[in-house]
């Protein structure tokens, strides 16, 4: 849902502006929630770590989907930021010097081929991709993968809800430098947003930013980074569907056969398939 409202935001509000005011105002909202929680008060350690953070995921990889989805339609930004869990086993390998297995090389090679299937313009004038759309997309999986690569080590406070916080308010931060330095305000007029684009700011605010963004940051700290990869699972299925009933985004037999090919790579690299395999056999 958020590719999808993220299209309908970038109608009528900057992708810039967009992203730092829904980030920013989510991530004071959450602060001060933190801190009557109970947490305590991050160091200047914990902001620098934060804002690293922040900026990967938010500007880097949140941010860059927001302006290149005013080129790319939400199914294919959600088709080609699917390939996420697959920068972030390749990062990792780089981070730490640990080599994946076959298995996960060749879902490396087939998400890799899924990609170019897809983003590739056919012969004879068919359908075509924006090209700086999607380069800057596959990117924004990139920037975003290495967020959550360096987040597992980096000094945050001990409660992820003031972690999250800091990282949503200096992401954001970010973003609004990059929307001033871009003219996005000068360009801005709030009587000219829609209200269909001013909802869909408003559910990336609570939905995008409070719920998932928070529960993304908690799970980074609880489990693994390919298990976390797993949202990317169906992601693209649900973007390219709402994308086709509810803004006439069209989808192509080589979107469709693109899209399995994706799936199919980001799973080889994320599933055990030994382990599924005996227990198959030991439930046989």
């Amino acid at each position: 849902m958020t590719y999808l409202a993220m299209r309908v935001a970038v109608e009528d509000i900057p992708p810039y502006l967009m992203a730092g005011s829904r980030f920013v105002l989510a991530g004071v909202v959450l602060y001060v929630l933190a801190r009557r929680g109970g947490a305590a008060p991050p160091t200047r350690e914990n902001w620098g770590a934060a804002a690293v953070i922040g900026v990967f995921l938010l500007l880097g990889g949140n941010a860059s989907v927001a302006w290149a989805e005013q080129r790319v339609p939400s199914g294919l930004a959600a088709l080609l930021i699917g390939v996420v869990p697959i920068w972030m086993v390749g990062l990792e390998w780089l981070r730490t010097g640990k080599r994946p297995s076959f298995q996960v090389v060749a879902g490396l090679l087939l998400g890799a081929a899924g990609v170019g299937l897809l983003v590739l313009p056919q012969g004879g004038g068919g359908d075509t991709v924006d090209l700086l759309g999607a380069g800057v997309l596959i990117l924004a999986a990139a920037s975003w993968a290495w967020g959550s690569v360096i987040s597992k080590s980096a000094r945050l406070p001990a409660s992820p809800f003031m972690a999250t916080s800091m990282e949503m308010i200096a992401g954001g931060i970010a973003c609004l430098i990059v929307a001033g330095l871009a003219g996005e305000f000068q360009d801005f007029n709030p009587a000219d947003v829609s209200s269909r684009a001013a909802l869909a700011w408003l559910f990336l605010v609570v939905f995008g930013s409070l719920v998932a963004f928070t529960a993304y940051i908690w799970l980074l700290g609880v489990t693994s980074i390919a298990k976390v990869g797993t949202y990317a699972y169906v992601n693209p299925i649900v973007a390219v569907l709402l994308g086709w009933a509810i803004l006439d985004e069209q989808v192509t037999l080589r979107t469709v056969i693109a899209a399995m090919v994706i799936l199919l790579g980001v799973a080889m690299v994320n599933v055990d398939w030994g382990a599924v395999r005996k227990q198959v056999f030991a439930r046989a």
